[in-house]
């Protein structure tokens, strides 16, 4: 999954957590923010995998894709290299983020055949990544938010740093990260996301780290220093993040469902490596995808079903 992933953190701080306390104040400074972000799924108002819309002021648990995308500047093409889905219950006051590993064999919704589940993205935009993921986890997906690995080193940048605690010492991208815990800048936090071939773990171990990343942004992002660089913040997330949420719903998200935050949950999604026609894949049995589907399911308080058909 490159180096974006934590990238999802950010946009879940600025966005869901971050904001939260800011007032009355950023909530218009960030306006122009907002705008500059905002880009909806043209003939897409509620996921088709819903019956009616979420209701907001009711607290409904909601459904979020994050897709951290491997380019740089305010270009948002190329492949979602970190694809994380996240489901907010409120109620229960929780969350819960599954990476979903960028090699996953799974159809992609729109091209009628299977392969890499990242690969859906530079096919169809986020729209089809929306698509293949809600028929993979047998899910609605509510909101999307994609963000492009340079505005993830921005924002790290401009929260201050993120503290983590490494696991065991290895080297990546020219740098050395000591077993321990760590404070690290955007660019440091970029390449310690990306290592794998150094994890005995591979992808599922890069996973571990991204998520650590993720839960250090947000903790930096809602501290008070971080709110003394609001604007840094700003700056950052324009550049970097594209939403269908336009300001209105990102105000109404933080009022009703920023206590989910109190507990979040980080779920693994485990498979095989399988090759065919001599490119490598990650196959997950339908047991483990079952068992992540009704987990999902409980947690957005929708019936609990199964996979529709083998993947």
């Amino acid at each position: 999954m490159k180096k974006v992933l934590k990238v999802a953190g950010i946009v879940l701080v600025v966005m869901f957590l971050a904001v939260v306390g800011y007032g009355f104040y950023i909530y218009h400074s960030i306006s122009n923010t907002s705008e500059r972000m905002h880009e909806p799924i043209e003939g897409r108002e509620i996921s088709e995998k819903r019956d009616k819309e979420v209701d907001m002021e009711e607290q409904d648990p909601m459904a979020f894709l994050i897709a951290g995308v491997d380019s740089r500047g305010d270009n948002h093409r190329g492949r979602s290299d970190t694809i994380i889905v996240m489901t907010v219950n409120p109620k229960e006051e929780s969350v819960k983020m599954l990476s979903i590993p960028r090699d996953t064999r799974t159809e992609i919704i729109g091209k009628g055949f299977q392969d890499k589940i990242n690969h859906a993205y530079a096919f169809g935009g986020v729209e089809m990544t929306i698509n293949t993921v809600e028929n993979f986890l047998n899910i609605p997906i509510d909101h999307y938010a994609s963000i492009n690995m340079e505005g993830f080193k921005g924002l790290v940048d401009a929260i201050g740093g993120v503290h983590v605690d490494n696991s065991f010492s290895f080297n990546q991208d020219g740098m050395h990260f000591a077993e321990g815990e760590l404070f690290l800048n955007g660019e440091e936090a970029l390449a310690y996301s990306r290592m794998r071939y150094e994890d005995p773990r591979g992808d599922f171990g890069r996973n571990d780290r991204q998520r650590e990343i993720v839960e250090a942004v947000i903790k930096e992002g809602a501290s008070f220093s971080s709110i003394t660089s609001a604007g840094k913040i700003l700056d950052a997330v324009g550049g970097s993040v594209r939403t269908d949420m336009d300001l209105n719903r990102m105000w109404a998200i933080q009022s009703n469902y920023r206590n989910a935050a109190k507990s979040v949950e980080q779920m693994e999604i485990t498979g095989s490596g399988t090759r065919i026609d001599g490119i490598y894949y990650l196959a997950i049995p339908d047991e483990e995808r079952n068992r992540v589907i009704q987990e999902l399911r409980a947690h957005l308080e929708l019936d609990n079903q199964e996979t529709a058909s083998t993947q």
